[in-house]
C-alpha cells in the first residue's frame, strides 16, 4: 500500500498537559480509557467469572465451553467488521472473552490437572511473547492506535490471554495459596494501584501502566465476584453465581449508559468552545 504522508506517528507518551490520545481521538476501536472504562472492565471481569461458573454447573461443561467459544467468535467477527468504536459491542466481546477465558483456565486446571502456578507462568510467557511480536510488527502497543484488522487481531489476542492469565492468578492466590477470595481481592486492589502511582512518578509509561492494570482487573473483579457468589465452603458468602451475574450485568448496563451520557456532555462542552 502506498503511503500518502511521511509524517511519523506520535509517540506513545502524551505531551505534557494534554490527555492521552485514547481519551481524545475517536479513531481507535477501543473506547476512551477513563474512569468509566475501568469501572466497566472490573464489572465485566466479575460477571465473566460468576457467569462461567453458573453456566458450567447448569449445563454440560463441554457444551457450555463450545457455546461460549462460538458466541465469542461471532461477536468478535462483528467487532472486526465494524469501522468505528461501538462501546456496547466492544464490551459485549469483552464479556464473552471473560467467560471463555475463565472456562479455558478452569478446564486446564480441572480437566487436565494443570496447576494454577504452571498455567499462570505459561500464560505470562505467552503474553510477553505476544507483546514482543506485536511491538515488532506494529511498533507500538498503544491502544489509541488499534485500527485496522492486524492491530485488532493483536489487541484481542492479548485481551484473551490477559483474561486467562488473570483467572489463573486469581485462583492461584485464593485457592492454591489459601488466602480466600476476599483477601485476594483486597491484595489485587493494592497491586492495581502500582501503575497509577508509578505513572504519576514517571517510572512507567502509559502503555505499560494500561496493560498492567488490564491484567490485574481480571483477578480483582473475579475475586470479589466469587466472594459474593460462592458458598461458605469455598470462602464466599453464598449469594449465588446466577444472581451475582445478573446484578453485575445490570450495573454494567447502567455504567455504560452513564458513561455515554458523560462523554456526550464532554463532547458538547468541547464543541461549545
Amino acid at each position: 500500500m502506498a503511503h500518502t504522508s511521511t509524517t511519523r506517528p506520535a509517540p506513545d507518551r502524551p505531551a505534557p498537559g494534554r490527555p492521552p490520545r485514547s481519551a481524545r481521538s475517536g479513531g481507535s476501536k477501543v473506547p476512551a480509557v477513563d474512569g468509566w472504562f475501568w469501572l466497566v472492565k472490573v464489572l465485566t471481569t466479575g460477571m465473566g467469572e460468576t457467569l462461567s461458573d453458573f453456566l458450567a454447573k447448569t449445563f454440560d461443561p463441554v457444551l457450555a465451553v463450545a457455546a461460549a467459544g462460538l458466541l465469542l467468535a461471532v461477536a468478535l467477527l462483528v467487532q472486526l467488521r465494524t469501522r468505528r468504536c461501538v462501546p456496547g459491542l466492544y464490551w459485549a466481546v469483552v464479556v464473552l472473552v471473560s467467560v471463555f477465558g475463565t472456562m479455558v483456565a478452569d478446564v486446564a486446571h480441572v480437566a487436565l490437572g494443570v496447576p494454577y502456578a504452571l498455567s499462570a507462568g505459561s500464560l505470562a510467557v505467552a503474553l510477553a511473547v505476544l507483546f514482543l511480536l506485536w511491538h515488532r510488527v506494529e511498533g507500538s502497543l498503544a491502544i489509541d492506535r488499534v485500527t485496522g484488522l492486524r492491530r485488532e487481531l493483536f489487541y484481542w489476542s492479548a485481551v484473551l490471554v490477559t483474561f486467562a492469565l488473570g483467572t489463573a492468578l486469581g485462583d492461584l492466590t485464593a485457592a492454591t495459596l489459601h488466602l480466600g477470595y476476599l483477601v485476594a481481592g483486597l491484595g489485587f486492589a493494592l497491586l492495581i494501584a502500582i501503575p497509577a502511582v508509578a505513572a504519576r512518578s514517571g517510572w512507567v509509561g502509559p502503555v505499560a501502566g494500561f496493560w498492567w492494570a488490564y491484567v490485574l482487573t481480571r483477578p480483582l473483579g473475579a475475586s470479589f465476584a466469587d466472594w459474593l457468589g460462592v458458598g461458605a465452603d469455598r470462602g464466599g458468602i453464598g449469594l449465588g453465581t446466577g444472581p451475582v451475574s445478573l446484578a453485575l450485568a445490570v450495573l454494567m448496563a447502567v455504567s455504560l449508559a452513564l458513561a455515554a451520557r458523560a462523554h456526550r456532555r464532554a463532547a458538547a462542552g468541547l464543541s461549545a468552545h
